[in-house]
């Protein structure tokens, strides 16, 4: 499941951040160093850094936190989740408590994700 975090309640982390553009190829940037990349979603229907997590954890094997920023929505959460993300910044306002509730309505996946590679028939 995603960490979930409130804008103006994120803890200031002593880390390496990569704030990676919307527009930039998750594929070239270097990553020695970092501990978490901050991918922003502009607006909600500008679905970008859901790509750019996914490259990041499937072919370049980032293993850090990946967080989403911008307009997080609680409904695209366990997408988020499925492609790559582990923490998102949730509005001022929003409850974590509807956040945890998708999480909740979802218990597997027939296909393979970022998380879970293998599809649902191929699990033991």
């Amino acid at each position: 499941m995603i960490r979930i975090l409130i804008a103006g309640a994120v803890p200031e982390d002593q880390l390496n951040v990569l704030v990676l553009a919307n527009d930039a190829d998750p594929l070239e940037v270097p990553l020695d160093g970092v501990d978490r990349i901050e991918l922003d979603f502009p607006k909600f229907t500008d679905g970008r850094a859901f790509t750019q997590a996914r490259l990041l954890r499937q072919r370049r094997g980032f293993t850090g936190d990946i967080r989403a920023t911008g307009d997080v929505l609680i409904d695209q959460l366990v997408q988020m989740h499925r492609t790559g993300f582990t923490s998102a910044v949730l509005k001022e306002g929003k409850d974590p408590a509807d956040a945890e509730r998708q999480f909740a309505r979802y218990a597997a996946f027939y296909q393979g994700d970022a998380v879970v590679r293998q599809p649902l028939f191929a699990r033991s």
